[in-house]
């Protein structure tokens, strides 16, 4: 038998075999769609861009406001259903209904285009105010009860038509559709792993969380402006937060607080507020 010299690679006679191809040396095609599902929905987040003029603000939103006022329309009667429908007692309804007109009427929200309707709800027990898109305004009886002054029930209103006015509604999901689409790409890209899905699904949770926080806290701002403009004291959504903090009594905080920032992390906007609105103090004659 001759002798077989080796290369040095290990093949006989001298010959190099082909390497193997290495791991990485190219994107698959999971990678090239998951990056083409994250290009559009990043392009549409985008694309969707409107100027706020009562914010001052550019914002990524994903409904028309004729869509906005609709949505909230059509969300309404299932809302109040959970909330224990409306609260029998007109004459606290009026009351929601004329310190909410006041504030819209006498304020910047005046200035935009929705339909506010303002709602007193019968729910005993659940200490919330929300708003829906467009304008739909929601307030608990077991939120109205804690109420000492008309000036917080204004607070609690003028925060809610902040939300409604800076259309966080929409901006929330124009965000989370955003969010969604990375979370497919990251699912697409893995394979659909259960450990990845879990990942980008918390990844997500904490996005959105945390717009949420800064939705709150501009209503803030924009509450303690249009209830100073409506002419009630500013300084009475203070007392509004210490009502709901005495309500938490270091358990679980009201259904209005779930999601929120810290109370003192709200007081300080609040104040920080009042202070840009009347840098000079508060004057005197407002409504408490």
């Amino acid at each position: 038998m001759p002798y077989r010299t080796r290369s040095p690679m290990g093949s006989p006679y001298g010959y190099r075999g082909r390497a193997a191809p290495r791991r990485g040396s190219f994107m698959g095609p999971r990678l090239w769609i998951g990056l083409a599902i994250v290009g559009f929905a990043f392009l549409s987040y985008q694309c969707s861009t409107e100027y706020n003029p009562v914010t001052g603000e550019e914002q990524h939103l994903s409904l028309a406001p004729q869509q906005e006022i609709a949505l909230g329309l059509q969300a309404m009667p299932q809302m109040m259903q959970q909330y224990g429908g409306e609260h029998p007692d007109a004459q606290a309804q009026a009351l929601v209904d004329r310190v909410g007109q006041r504030i819209v009427a006498q304020s910047d929200a005046a200035k935009t285009e929705w339909q506010y309707d303002f709602h007193l709800l019968a729910d005993p027990r659940t200490v919330n105010a929300f708003a829906l898109p467009g304008g739909q305004i929601f307030i608990t009886a077991a939120l109205l009860s804690e109420i000492e002054t008309e000036g917080q029930l204004a607070g609690v209103l003028g925060h809610e038509v902040g939300h409604v006015v800076a259309r966080h509604s929409a901006q929330r999901m124009a965000k989370q559709q955003l969010t969604q689409g990375i979370t497919g790409a990251v699912l697409v890209a893995a394979g659909g792993g259960g450990g990845e899905a879990q990942l980008a699904q918390m990844v997500g949770q904490m996005v959105n969380m945390k717009y949420g926080r800064e939705d709150e806290l501009q209503s803030d701002t924009l509450g303690v402006r249009f209830m100073s403009q409506a002419g009630y004291d500013p300084r009475a959504m203070v007392g509004v937060q210490e009502i709901l903090a005495r309500q938490s009594g270091g358990q679980a905080p009201p259904e209005i607080l779930s999601t929120h920032p810290s109370a003192p992390n709200r007081i300080q906007t609040i104040e920080a507020a009042i202070a840009e609105v009347y840098p000079g103090g508060v004057p005197a004659g407002l409504q408490p």
